[in-house]
């Protein structure tokens, strides 16, 4: 009869680094009953659309459909990339509550935790994507084919990466609850120089300004099925701004890693 050694101080290393699809989902229960983040998923981005839903010129036409379709597309890209980046910033409570220390001395590995992270903010930023998109069809006012429509989504959902990002880094990078206090605030502003808001003229010094922020990029990209309008600029405006933020996050969560 044949008999084996273990070493105890041998650490054992679980497949895939300890990712697991019950990690996931005991993350995103925990999310969802945040009644904060219920309100930024579920509320807050279908509301803002049809705050805007009182302009006259709703019905006009842009590109393959109409600027209900147009605002519609802008406004769920926004509620995406605020639930995304909410999503993002809880790192923040959790190390301020000192949750990422004990993870750290469990089998999962630090960069499986940041993927589940970043997986977390893509399932809610597609939720924020569906419920403004299913508001825009029962309210019957944006006007384009179902393929661009699909298409639309899908592009938003991929650019909502972005933010899942930036949320990471600003969750690494600023302490506790002031990571959303202020990315909030500067996620609207940025909406609103990024030509997600308000349609900025070309030519002026404000679009001028709007290339170079993380919003322009990925609102001209997730809009393309519907414009048909999509420049090399935009392509490479969000390439840059992912890898600065996905970038940023690896580099606070080294050092973050490196405490422990």
């Amino acid at each position: 009869m044949s008999t084996t050694t273990i070493d105890p101080t041998a650490r054992r290393v679980p497949p895939l680094g300890g990712f697991n699809l019950t990690i996931l989902r005991i993350e995103l229960k925990r999310m969802l009953r945040n009644r904060r983040t219920v309100i930024f998923t579920l509320i807050f981005p279908a509301a803002l659309f049809l705050s805007f839903g009182s302009t006259e010129d709703w019905n006009d036409g842009v590109g393959h459909g109409n600027v209900a379709a147009y605002v519609m597309v802008s406004m769920a890209l926004y509620g995406a990339a605020l639930t995304a980046a909410a999503a993002g910033t809880q790192v923040a409570l959790e190390r301020a509550m000192g949750w990422s220390r004990q993870l750290r001395l469990t089998p999962l590995n630090p960069a499986v935790y940041i993927v589940i992270k970043a997986m977390l903010a893509l399932v809610l930023g597609a939720l924020a994507i569906a419920v403004v998109n299913l508001v825009g069809y029962l309210q019957g006012k944006p006007d384009m084919a179902s393929g661009v429509w699909i298409e639309c989504a899908l592009l938003t959902l991929a650019c909502t990466s972005v933010f899942a990002a930036l949320g990471l880094f600003v969750g690494y990078l600023v302490p506790g609850e002031n990571a959303m206090q202020i990315l909030g605030p500067g996620l609207a502003l940025l909406s609103f120089l990024g030509n997600v808001f308000i349609p900025i003229d070309e030519g002026t010094w404000i679009y001028a300004i709007a290339q170079w922020t993380p919003m322009y990029g990925v609102a001209e990209i997730s809009r393309y099925p519907l414009t048909g309008d999509l420049s090399w600029i935009a392509c490479v405006n969000a390439a840059l701004w992912l890898a600065v933020f996905v970038g940023g996050a690896a580099w606070r969560m080294a050092k973050d890693t490196a405490r422990v």
